[in-house]
């Protein structure tokens, strides 16, 4: 079986993406932001 990322759902994500980068003052902190939300989603596995 096959997923698929509707539409909806990656614009969803590309909106996230926005949130978390506004107020970075560079990219190293973004990074920071998103291997942060990496390891706290691996830590709480919703499936």
């Amino acid at each position: 079986m096959e997923d698929y990322m509707t539409d909806k759902q990656f614009k969803t994500i590309l909106e996230m993406v926005d949130m978390i980068l506004d107020g970075c003052k560079d990219l190293d902190e973004a990074k920071e932001k998103v291997q942060r939300l990496i390891e706290n989603q691996k830590s709480n596995p919703k499936e």
